[in-house]
């Protein structure tokens, strides 16, 4: 009879840590799923918009390169407020000019150009933006959910830990037990509680940090079955290309690559010499004639013939040719630590339900040998100990599976159109 109360009085015991690592039961109450959380993070926060103000201002600065340079008119008096005859403006003559700037070397398509390649990176810099704030909502969202499961386990502990402690204290009553028992007890006790304490305190920190992103107090239940989506894993994860090519990862370098290459053809097209052509109409005061007055000038590129503007921007591009090459093997290697991170996670997961199934009889068969004397109270203590950290290794192991996904999606994202994105 003693065995049989001992054995119905650990198994429900035994289980809270189990229990408590699982998906919780819905109370009733809406559920905000990732992907509402996603949409309210696009309304909530301005993480996005120096992207957008971005692309306005290279749009803007697409228009200013298109437009062609401002004509000028001039208006010149000649042989006025001098000696002589020349004392006033009875001799003078007034010329009155319009010149036009006439760009040559194909000055306009090229700054052109470079307006279209900072345009280009603009967009793409938009699109990034859309993509890590993706990202950190959905690492926000999968925190908050981890941070509540360890705050149940917490609690489930504590009331493990007062039950243990009670019979601590009664089996020392009866003589059956050293003090000390009971000393460990209240200090596994007092742990538990502390922890249950820190627990609660990070998960209200990580929803509020989740409500940054979506906006409101974030109060509805988070979507468990996203989070225990991740037990299934058979480390499969989204399909990679063969190379980051034409991803978000490698697209900043390649804006990055073109825009050298089109500031390298403005640069040599600065070097050939504008015209300036000039007509006008001369008015000579001292016969009341009139005359036409027509002119041409070039700049004489003595000093400066922009040879030394053409190498800069040569050695510009090579740079950031250079620089797309290591960001191509940099996102090959992000993109193969991710898959790695993925693949350890989703095996971490899968043994996760056989180690938590262990471990929870295991401390139920402690449980139940210790109140009836047959296992000393350090057993009992590791066997909880075991149970406690394989329920939340189950916990952390969903947690990195969902980052690293999340990860990876970022890393081997397509380059959207400029029109696809939101």
């Amino acid at each position: 009879m003693k065995s049989l109360m001992a054995a119905l009085l650990a198994a429900p015991l035994c289980a809270l840590p189990a229990q408590a690592q699982s998906s919780p039961p819905y109370a009733g109450g809406d559920i905000m799923t990732l992907d509402e959380a996603l949409a309210g993070a696009g309304v909530a926060t301005p993480l996005t918009q120096a992207a957008e103000a971005g692309v306005w201002a290279a749009e803007a600065g697409r228009s200013v390169a298109g437009l062609r340079p401002n004509p000028s008119v001039s208006v010149d008096t000649e042989n006025a407020l001098g000696t002589g005859p020349y004392r006033g403006f009875d001799e003078s003559d007034t010329t009155v000019a319009f010149a036009m700037p006439v760009e040559l070397g194909g000055k306009r398509s090229a700054r052109v150009a470079v307006a279209d390649a900072k345009l280009r990176r603009a967009w793409i810099d938009l699109a990034v933006a859309e993509a890590d704030r993706r990202v950190a909502v959905t690492m926000a969202y999968g925190v908050a959910i981890a941070s509540e499961r360890r705050a149940r386990i917490a609690e489930a502990q504590v009331a493990v830990t007062t039950e243990n402690l009670r019979i601590a204290r009664d089996r020392v009553m009866v003589g059956a037990n050293s003090p000390i028992d009971e000393q460990r007890a209240t200090l596994e006790q007092v742990k538990a509680t502390a922890e249950a304490e820190t627990a609660r305190r990070t998960a209200a920190a990580t929803r509020a940090a989740l409500a940054q992103y979506v906006g409101g107090d974030a109060g509805s239940a988070l979507d468990q079955r996203w989070f225990d989506r991740a037990a299934g894993a058979s480390g499969q994860g989204p399909a990679t290309p063969t190379d980051a090519r034409g991803t978000l990862a490698l697209a900043v370098a390649s804006a990055d690559a073109a825009s050298a290459e089109a500031a390298l053809r403005l640069a040599r097209s600065q070097r050939a010499p504008d015209l300036t052509l000039t007509a006008g109409t001369r008015r000579l005061e001292a016969s009341n004639d009139q005359a036409m007055v027509f002119g041409v000038s070039v700049p004489l590129p003595l000093f400066n013939g922009g040879k030394a503007a053409v190498t800069q921007a040569a050695r510009e591009r090579d740079r950031a040719d250079a620089q797309s090459r290591i960001a191509l093997f940099e996102a090959e290697r992000a993109i193969a630590a991710a898959e790695a991170d993925r693949d350890r996670a989703a095996t971490a997961v899968r043994a996760s339900g056989p180690a938590l199934a262990a471990a929870t009889e295991a401390a139920r068969i402690a449980r139940v040998g210790y109140a009836e004397g047959k296992f000393d109270q350090l057993i009992l203590l590791d066997a909880e100990r075991t149970l406690l950290d394989t329920s939340r290794a189950g916990i952390d192991a969903r947690a990195a599976y969902h980052d690293a996904v999340a990860r990876l999606e970022r890393l081997t994202a397509p380059l959207p159109a400029e029109g696809e994105i939101k």
